[in-house]
């Protein structure tokens, strides 16, 4: 029997103000309701990790973020999915300033500040990894962005032509 199993790795960052924490609501698949989650996504080509958490968090939600620090690593396979695992790497951040106008990606309804249990009260997070980056970040776990070593992406080679 072929092993069909992928794994999948994404980024999230918690951004706390006042109490609350920023949230998308958002469409999943195979789910009737919404779901809420942190600005969050995969990583894309040629990217690093706090490059990827930025650029999901301004696609998401129209602010750009200083990240601050690594909350945890984390990994989830969805028992209605288990031949996929998604690794998850989720920073804390800060908003530097929000960006008028912005179009935000198409599966995001809207953005909200919620608190932890207005989160819990609602049972809609996208998964358990979202109010659990959030009990971390409220217990102070922080970890420094230089424990992350990405080795630089190779440039692609240049194609010569013998004329």
């Amino acid at each position: 029997m072929a092993n069909h199993w992928s794994t999948h790795v994404t980024v999230a960052t918690v951004i706390e103000q006042d109490g609350q924490y920023l949230f998308v609501e958002e469409h999943s698949k195979g789910v009737v309701h919404t779901v809420y989650n942190q600005p969050a996504g995969h990583l894309e080509y040629n990217e690093t990790l706090i490059e990827a958490a930025q650029r999901e968090t301004f696609e998401e939600t129209g602010y750009t973020v200083e990240i601050d620090h690594l909350i945890g690593i984390y990994t989830y396979t969805p028992p209605m999915a288990p031949d996929r695992s998604y690794f998850r790497f989720c920073f804390a951040a800060h908003i530097t300033h929000p960006i008028a106008n912005t179009t935000l990606d198409p599966d995001i309804i809207r953005t909200t500040w919620l608190t932890k249990e207005q989160l819990e009260h609602t049972a809609q997070a996208r998964s358990p990894l979202v109010l659990q980056a959030i009990q971390d970040y409220e217990q102070g776990q922080k970890y420094p962005l230089s424990m992350i070593y990405e080795h630089p992406f190779p440039s692609q080679p240049t194609l010569t032509l013998d004329t």
